[in-house]
Parts: C-alpha cells; structure tokens; sequence
C-alpha cells in the first residue's frame, strides 16, 4: 500500500423516514439562509419538497429556490444559481437530488466566493480558496458526490465536460434516504448500478500492488451492487436493496476505496464525459458501453488483475490468464446488457465517421490514464471497440 492520509468531513444521516432532520442539521451549522437547489421537479411529486420545507421551516431557516438541474449539470445553470446566491446573500446551499444537483451546488459554492468565473477551477487556471456550506438530501444514489470532493460540470459553450476537485467541497450533511428512490424509473436504478461498478473500476484497475483489503472491499462493493441490482428491477419497492444499493453507490467513491492506492486509472470517465458533452449521454449508459471497451484493449498491461477480476466476480476458474481475462470482460459486458444496459455506440445512434471528433474531445486532457498512458490515437481504438 502507498502512503496515504484520509479524512472525510461529510456527515451521513441515512435510512427511512430521516429526510426531516435536514432542518435541524442547518440551523446547529449557524446557517439562516440558504438556496435550494432542485432538478425537474420530481421531488414535488414523491412528497420530498414538502418534508424539506416543513424541516425549513421548523427551525426557522430561510430559503429560496432554483430548479432545472438537468443530468449532465451545464455550466449557464451553475453561473444563474451563482448570481441568484450572491444577490440573495445565501449563507448555505441545499442540494436536493442526485449527483447532478451535488455538482452542481459544489460549483455554485465554490463561484460564490470567488469574482471571477467559476470555470477557471475546471479549466485548472486557478485554484479554490473558499465555498460556502453545502448540505443535501439524495434522492438518486450514483455518482457518491453526496460524501466525496469532485464536482463534474459541462460547458455546454465549448463542449467540455471537465471535474474539479477540492476539500472545500464536501458537503457538511447528507441525508440519505433509500426509500424515496423506490419511484426511479428502471433505467436509472440500472445506471446507479452502472455508476457505482464503474468507481470502483477506476480504482480496482489502476495498477496498484499489495492492497489486498482494498481488492476484497472493491469485489464486496461490486458483487453487492450486481445482487441488489437485479432485485430491484424486478421489485422496486424493495427496501432492503435500495439501502445496500445506496450505500455501495457511496462507498464506491467517498474515497475509503481509493486510500493506498494510486489515485485510479479515470480514462474511461474521461472518454465517456466527452460522449455526454457532445450528445447528451447518460453517464451510466456510456459508462456500459466505454468500460468494457477500455478494459479489452489494455487489460494486458497488468493480466493478472483482469483473471483475478474473472475469478472473483464471476467464478470463471477455466483456462489460460488471457482466455479468463477476456472471459470476466465478455460477462460483465453482457451483465450490463442484461440490465438494459447499452453496450455499443452504435446502439446509442453514434456514426462510426464521429468516432474521430469524439477522440478529439477527450483527447483535450491526453494523456489520461494511470493503468496504461492514453493518447488519441489509443482513445479511437477503444472507441473502435466500443463502437459494436
């Protein structure tokens, strides 16, 4: 294992019926005012506004709102909740949604100390020096944003989907209440799946040696996820798997899965952040469809991590170390599948004669990767392969 120093500030209020605390939770932060942002509006109808108002309004916390958080959070929505912050002299902000909404209150609370543009972070030309208090209620687990530092914003003006990552982000409190994801369209419960397998990918297939309780927690986290997945699609409602499917999403990257390690690989985010920049994807279905990709063209860098992959989490004991790797590739791709999950660009509509502009895109940060250094001429081949 590797040096590390861990240490994780966010405080998780977790389980059913917990979302009235969030009132409680403000007001002991010395917090009067804050801004309250929100999504579509599907919190209007599943009963998780009127318990957050009511919380507000218990204990006297001040709030105005902004809503229209799409997935794929753009940079124009970050900037308007910025300015509407500043004009209202918001002391916190209340994230109330999924990833997309976390990421983007961890913009707003970064632009909302600084006089310039809160690009510049993403852009790497300067870096964060303050925010102001961010809480939340999650009402989609995926990303772990609720419990972690990074915030993926796109700017839609220039087609880069770009992260920023800083201490200043975690979020003080997170109400996590599984029962209130019991409504989510199947599609989304699969891409929380999706999301969460991917994060400890980026992680588990880094390269990293001698980190042993780290592999087993990684395969806890992955074959969890894979068992309550599939209960869910097939019962809803049920409770018990919503919990562990919202806790594997926050394990999956609230950095415990990371420490010792050497950071994680990342460039099959990166690739897949330049699929939802220039069409819109969903995180989670380009994720399918990039990952399995990705690890068929460098899973010989480091073999033996891929066979142990095959073994571990899907029994396959059979063969040669390349027959065995290639095997755990094929099945997850086809357990991604299984789920409703794409698994090919060409599913998603993508033309073989784009593969060059999307190379392009997220060539902008090359060379990414930590397992095997990616250029763009190595991002086309994997987009090649992901392609059908």
């Amino acid at each position: 294992m590797k040096n590390f120093v861990y240490q994780n500030p966010t405080k998780i209020i977790f389980g059913e019926g917990t979302i009235n605390q969030i009132g409680k939770e403000i007001k002991e932060s010395g917090i009067n005012k804050v801004l309250m942002i929100y999504g579509g509006g599907s919190i209007l109808k599943n009963g998780v506004y009127d318990q957050i108002i009511e919380s507000l309004n218990q204990y006297e916390i001040d709030y105005v709102e902004i809503s229209g958080v799409q997935p794929n959070p753009v940079l124009s929505k970050v900037q308007e909740a910025i300015n509407k912050a500043k004009e209202e002299n918001v002391e916190g902000l209340l994230a109330v949604g999924g990833g997309s909404v976390y990421d983007s209150a961890k913009a707003i609370g970064l632009g909302c100390k600084y006089e310039g543009n809160v690009w510049d972070f993403y852009e790497r030309k300067e870096k964060p020096k303050a925010s102001i208090p961010i809480f939340g209620v999650l009402t989609i687990s995926a990303t772990g944003s609720e419990m972690n530092a990074g915030s993926v914003i796109t700017n839609e003006a220039e087609n880069k989907k770009w992260s920023v990552g800083t201490p200043l982000n975690f979020p003080k409190v997170s109400v996590i209440d599984p029962s209130v994801q019991s409504s989510l369209p199947a599609n989304q419960t699969a891409n929380t799946a999706i999301d969460t397998m991917a994060h400890v990918f980026e992680l588990y297939f880094d390269g990293t040696q001698n980190v042993d309780v780290l592999m087993e927690y990684s395969e806890g986290i992955i074959r969890t996820t894979m068992k309550h997945v599939k209960i869910l699609l097939e019962d809803p409602k049920n409770y018990q798997s919503r919990a562990q499917l919202a806790w594997c999403a926050t394990l999956g990257l609230n950095g415990s899965n990371g420490v010792g390690r050497s950071g994680g690989d990342w460039s099959s985010h990166n690739i897949e952040h330049s699929l939802s920049a220039l069409y819109g994807v969903s995180h989670g279905s380009g994720l399918a469809i990039v990952f399995p990709a990705w690890m068929k063209y460098v899973y010989k860098e480091n073999i033996d991590m891929f066979e142990r992959f095959a073994e571990q989490i899907f029994n396959i004991t059979e063969g040669s170390k390349q027959e065995k790797a290639l095997k755990g590739i094929e099945e997850l791709k086809s357990f991604f599948s299984g789920i409703n999950a794409p698994v090919t660009l060409k599913e998603i509509g993508i033309k073989y004669e784009d593969l060059g502009k999307i190379a392009d895109n997220a060539a902008m940060l090359a060379p990414i990767g930590t397992l095997k250094k990616l250029e763009r001429e190595d991002i086309l081949e994997i987009l090649k392969i992901a392609y059908e």
